[in-house]
């Protein structure tokens, strides 16, 4: 049975990777998407192939991490559909430096989307969802949420925020408001990340990795599965990846 025909759902960091294979299968699905990001053209070249494929699918140009624009995409999914019933959070940064290269810009800005963006955006379709009695929220995690890399340590503290932060929601937003929390955890993604590494020695080990990766595609179904469930059950957590990654 299809549990997401007909649902409004909101997804963050929809113009490339997984936002947008997400936005795609969901749409594939029957259910209705609003899809936010930074980048307009992608938006809206997707948000158009969407429709032309038989989709149902509209955009808000959002930044999630300024709470007031984070708090006006739930309005507008709202105010355009008359509900949200699903938020799919996914819009992240993953920048890798150790910690004595002490490149706090970047510790900053993970910070800023990978939790206070997913935070904001939770803000903003909590009280509907609340006054619905109703509702789904998928966290996108990281397998850097469940272990740690030299290399990687704010990254993954960031991702094992959204591990507590879930959990918490879980037990809270689950048992008391009928509002389903879950994380989908991806491994090594083919998303282009690998040819934008700038050391020379970086990007060959990072290519390298990036070879046994899994696509976009690969964890959009994941995300459907997560989502597509009935109402008495949640997916805790999903960890997909790709067979040959052994760690």
């Amino acid at each position: 049975m299809n549990h997401l025909k007909n649902k409004v759902v909101i997804v963050t960091g929809a113009s490339s990777g997984i936002g947008a294979a997400t936005a795609r299968a969901l749409a594939a699905e029957g259910a209705t998407v609003v899809l936010a990001a930074r980048n307009e053209a992608r938006l809206a070249t997707l948000v158009d192939d969407i429709i032309a494929g038989g989709g149902t699918a509209s955009y808000r140009v959002s930044d999630v991490t300024d709470r007031a624009d984070a708090a006006a995409l739930a309005d507008y999914a709202n105010d355009t559909y008359g509900r949200v019933d699903v938020l799919v959070n996914n819009a992240g940064l993953m920048l890798f430096s150790f910690w004595s290269d002490l490149v706090v810009e970047d510790w900053e800005a993970m910070i800023d989307t990978n939790i206070k963006g997913y935070l904001y955006s939770i803000a903003g379709v909590l009280p509907l969802m609340l006054a619905q009695g109703s509702g789904q929220i998928l966290n996108m995690d990281s397998v850097a949420g469940h272990q740690v890399d030299p290399a990687a340590g704010i990254y993954s503290s960031t991702k094992f925020f959204v591990q507590a932060m879930t959990e918490s929601m879980r037990k809270d937003l689950g048992v008391n408001h009928n509002i389903r929390v879950n994380t989908v955890s991806p491994g090594v993604i083919d998303t282009g990340w690998a040819d934008k590494v700038t050391d020379p020695e970086g990007r060959k080990a990072a290519q390298k990795l990036n070879a046994i990766a899994i696509g976009s595609d690969d964890v959009a179904s994941a995300v459907v599965y997560a989502l597509n469930q009935p109402e008495n059950i949640t997916i805790n957590d999903l960890i997909i990846s790709p067979t040959q990654q052994n760690w």
